[in-house]
């Protein structure tokens, strides 16, 4: 509804339910939260100090990532992402057949590039092995980003970036069979241009993640 209305057609919610129904259209329920990265025994985790505090003010303030498995033909895939939790953008990725420290790190250096260093900036992500490894933690340290983590098996700690994964799987990979890893890697290229561009947010005023930071800008600006 709220689409179609930025479009400029007078619609609501139970015109738009009589369109679906009259298109065949059904929403469907998302499947269940399923733990995907692993703890070793001997790792160090990080305090939860994001405390489910998911809106920061401003950009740059707190990351989140994690990673989720991705099937094709030829075997699984693995999606590693990063998100700013001010404007719910993803600022970096990496997929892989692989679920590697590398995999995580990549993630973190293309969201490092893209964003440059900040004073203060929280990342808070599960305790899988990649997380908690030596060789991500000094990452995070040589770019003054301070850790945090999720309680054990507590999804609800991450629950926005888990919302990604569940649109990627139930809004643009479902029932799409995919044959190839690279077939996968270019769709998933494709919808987080389409998440950060075009997708609608409620919890940022019903704008995409791109708008909303372009609207929070031109605030401050004119300030």
């Amino acid at each position: 509804m709220k689409k179609l209305r930025k479009g400029g057609f007078q619609v609501g919610r139970y015109k738009v339910r009589k369109l679906m129904a009259r298109l065949n259209l059904v929403v469907t329920q998302r499947v269940a939260y399923k733990v995907t990265t692993k703890q070793k025994h001997n790792s160090v985790v990080a305090d939860n100090l994001l405390d489910q505090q998911f809106n920061p003010e401003k950009a740059n303030q707190v990351w989140a990532g994690d990673v989720t498995y991705l099937r094709t033909a030829e075997g699984w895939m693995y999606l590693a992402i990063v998100m700013d939790l001010h404007s719910r953008r993803i600022i970096g990725w990496a997929i892989n057949k692989r679920m590697t420290v590398n995999l995580v790190a990549s993630a973190m250096k293309m969201a490092i590039n893209l964003r440059g260093r900040h004073k203060g900036l929280m990342f808070h992500s599960d305790r899988g092995s990649q997380y908690t490894s030596k060789v991500f933690q000094r990452l995070l340290t040589k770019n003054g980003i301070t850790p945090s983590m999720s309680h054990k098996g507590a999804c609800l700690d991450n629950a926005v970036v888990e919302r990604f994964f569940g649109s990627l799987k139930h809004e643009w990979l479902l029932n799409i069979h995919h044959l190839t890893r690279d077939g996968m890697k270019k769709d998933v290229e494709a919808y987080i241009k389409y998440y950060n561009r075009d997708r609608l947010h409620t919890s940022i005023g019903d704008l995409s993640p791109i708008e909303f930071e372009n609207s929070t800008l031109k605030l401050c600006v004119i300030s």
